[in-house]
């Protein structure tokens, strides 16, 4: 099982270095359709990723269509939109034996709508207010994968880690503490 997530002819260059970061530090495969409207290099891509860049497996496509051919039949597609009505938290990630594709449009105009219509049952929305047209790229992107892989147990994922200098290394704040129960005290 991989995850994907599949930027679709992304314009902002600090958005796409923030997601690749997010994929680093979650395993995940970056697709990037093109055109791009930035280079790879750009330098606000580049400091938004940090240095992480050689931990983020990417794959290019050179259009939309290129993209499609390179699914398998194991290969679930979902894409993300604000008009669809079935929330990205009532779908199933948990089967081993598929690769998930997460499918976000460009800032300015999403995707395609025949794109959305000809694959109209893998739309998911993220829930929000009316007061916004639309969450942060990479703030979407990091909150679709982060429940795909709470499903999935968060594989191959440190979910403890203590560092030399720990900020939580005081007695309260000790590991076993977390085993037992916080309110008996």
């Amino acid at each position: 099982m991989t995850n994907h997530i599949v930027l679709f002819e992304p314009l902002m260059p600090a958005n796409t270095g923030n997601i690749a970061r997010t994929c680093a530090g979650t395993e995940t495969v970056l697709d990037l359709i093109e055109p791009l409207g930035f280079q790879l290099d750009n330098k606000k891509m580049k400091r938004a990723g940090l240095d992480y860049w050689d931990k983020v497996e990417i794959h290019k496509h050179d259009d939309l269509k290129a993209f499609l051919e390179t699914l398998g039949p194991n290969d679930e597609m979902y894409l993300i939109s604000k008009f669809s009505s079935k929330s990205y938290t009532d779908v199933d990630y948990t089967d081993e034996n598929k690769n998930y594709y997460f499918v976000f449009g460009k800032e300015t105009t999403g995707l395609p709508e025949t794109f959305m219509r000809e694959y109209y049952d893998r739309n998911l929305r993220i829930p929000m207010s009316n007061y916004i047209r639309a969450y942060n790229l990479s703030n979407s992107a990091a909150m679709v994968i982060m429940e795909a892989l709470r499903q999935q147990g968060f594989p191959h994922l440190e979910k403890s880690h203590h560092y030399e200098n720990d900020k939580l290394k005081d007695d309260y704040n000790r590991h076993e503490r977390y085993e037992r129960n916080l309110g008996d005290e």
